[in-house]
């Protein structure tokens, strides 16, 4: 479901595993020339695909009644938007989220969306979590994923699923800690790029990440307070790519903020979404509820969206790093 990157690069591995896929994607003409040219013609045009293994939809309603596992790679802020053209039941699907936001507006966790909004059982959702890149996928480089659910049964089934000669996974139950540290992540790469903009060098995103870390460490043990830790890939290995890589959008949007363009001309400049974008409003306002100490979010909320300066920001935010 969805027909960006991270949405081809899962049809690639998915198809590297199973005979054949349903594909879902909004636009009627991008279907159609994706089928003339064995690619997605918007994203990972490297990617060849046997287009005889893929039955395409645009109707999202048929797409679902023809399949049993649903795997949404929409960016969070459309997803409400797709979904809300779904009048096909979903409580008897099992549902992959690969998105790494939240709901905006709703502010609310993928998974709680589908459990709640259409009411699927939380044991059918697994959530699919970093460290991992769309495009390092498409070169197939050796990379890992972790999967999360609470029913282990489906666990391992879905993993069967993600698993080939260039990639790897494991699970984890923490399915709400993975989600939120996917949302953090994403806001902290985008001052990590802030800081590269702004010519910071690697000693402080050294400094930057760890207090990073630990300041995900502190809002995941007050929102879910369960024995994880945030040294393991999908909290710490899932920053540190998502921080550092070329390929990360959030660094990409960050390094254009440092640079002296506005939020406005960034985003359009983008081609792709940059999620922490709108995950930095969710996790803001969901912390005015729990109060957890979180300088480098506060400092990225008001750059993004109080326009306050990033020099300004960035040097008091630096005050607060040990």
């Amino acid at each position: 479901m969805g027909g960006g990157s991270w949405a081809t690069a899962l049809a690639k591995i998915v198809l590297s595993t199973q005979e054949s896929i349903n594909w879902y994607m909004r636009k009627q003409e991008s279907i159609e020339e994706f089928k003339q040219l064995s690619h997605n013609p918007n994203y990972l045009t490297s990617v060849r695909f046997d287009v005889d293994k893929i039955t395409f939809y645009a109707d999202i309603n048929q797409a679902i009644k023809d399949s049993d596992t649903l795997i949404f790679a929409t960016p969070s802020p459309f997803l409400k938007q797709h979904l809300g053209k779904v009048t096909t039941p979903l409580h008897e699907k099992v549902i992959i989220s690969a998105i790494k936001g939240l709901v905006p507006e709703e502010n609310m966790l993928v998974t709680d969306y589908f459990a709640q909004k259409y009411h699927v059982p939380m044991e059918q959702i697994v959530v699919i979590g970093g460290p991992c890149h769309a495009e390092e996928i498409a070169l197939e480089r050796l990379s890992y994923l972790t999967l999360g659910c609470t029913n282990l049964e489906n666990m391992q089934a879905i993993s069967a699923v993600f698993k080939n000669q260039y990639l790897n996974n494991s699970y984890n139950q923490d399915v709400t800690g993975i989600e939120y540290a996917s949302v953090l992540k994403n806001v902290y790469s985008i001052v990590a790029g802030i800081c590269h903009g702004m010519k910071y060098g690697d000693n402080f995103q050294a400094v930057l990440l760890c207090n990073a870390i630990e300041e995900m460490r502190r809002f995941l043990a007050v929102v879910n307070p369960v024995d994880r830790d945030i040294t393991d890939s999908v909290y710490l290995g899932d920053l540190l790519v998502t921080a550092y890589s070329r390929f990360s959008r959030n660094r990409i949007f960050g390094t254009m903020i440092g640079k002296g363009y506005s939020v406005k001309i960034a985003q359009l400049e983008m081609e792709m979404i940059a999620e922490g974008y709108y995950g930095t409003k969710c996790i803001r306002e969901i912390n005015e509820q729990y109060k957890v100490n979180m300088p480098i979010l506060d400092a990225l909320y008001e750059i993004l969206y109080e326009r306050k300066s990033p020099i300004k920001e960035i040097r008091n935010l630096t005050e607060t790093f040990k």
